[in-house]
């Protein structure tokens, strides 16, 4: 009896399309079942980034998308994190280079509040208060980029490097950075 009862619970679900935010293109990103729209609403989906972009530079990138609508057979989502791979972070890693793990709390120019988690990697060695001024200039920085627009163009950003670079360009007086990395934002 029990097998015929789960049988018939998941007979009864439909199949919802869950499409990308905006920010990605609109696009259908799968398929994820469920009884109706209002159990829809809240449930997060994870997908490859290079799945959404097409591009393979994004490919070390996992998205979480929240599920914030459902009408019909059509579910729009809304970023809730953008992370990478702890295999590609760990890549980075090198000996004879100095990492520096920075974690900010921020606010859009909308007062909109979101956590940005990011790596720094220096080209050699660097001493500890070189480290401190790294984190302090950067947080700085973070602070007057992120202040000045919105979530979604920070995200953009962040995507297309041009966040890479200005914040490399803040800090290149204190040590040479070899690389800056996005570890983790979550809105």
């Amino acid at each position: 009896m029990a097998v015929q009862k789960s049988v018939e619970k998941w007979k009864a679900k439909k199949w919802f399309n869950v499409y990308a935010p905006e920010i990605f293109g609109d696009v259908v990103i799968g398929e994820i079942p469920g009884f109706d729209e209002k159990a829809m609403v809240g449930r997060v989906m994870r997908v490859n980034m290079s799945w959404v972009t097409h591009k393979a530079e994004h490919s070390f990138i996992t998205i979480a998308m929240r599920i914030t609508s459902a009408k019909g057979d059509v579910a729009k989502t809304s970023l809730a994190s953008m992370e990478q791979t702890y295999s590609y972070i760990h890549s980075l890693v090198k000996r004879g280079q100095s990492a520096i793990y920075t974690v900010d709390n921020l606010k859009d120019k909308n007062n909109k509040p979101f956590i940005l988690k990011l790596l720094v990697m220096t080209s050699s060695k660097i001493t500890t208060p070189k480290k401190t001024a790294i984190r302090k200039t950067l947080s700085q920085f973070l602070k007057d980029y992120s202040s000045s627009m919105d979530t979604e163009s920070f995200v953009k950003s962040m995507l297309d490097n041009s966040f890479q670079q200005e914040a490399v360009k803040s800090i290149a007086n204190i040590a040479e950075v070899s690389k800056l990395e996005l570890k983790k934002i979550v809105l």
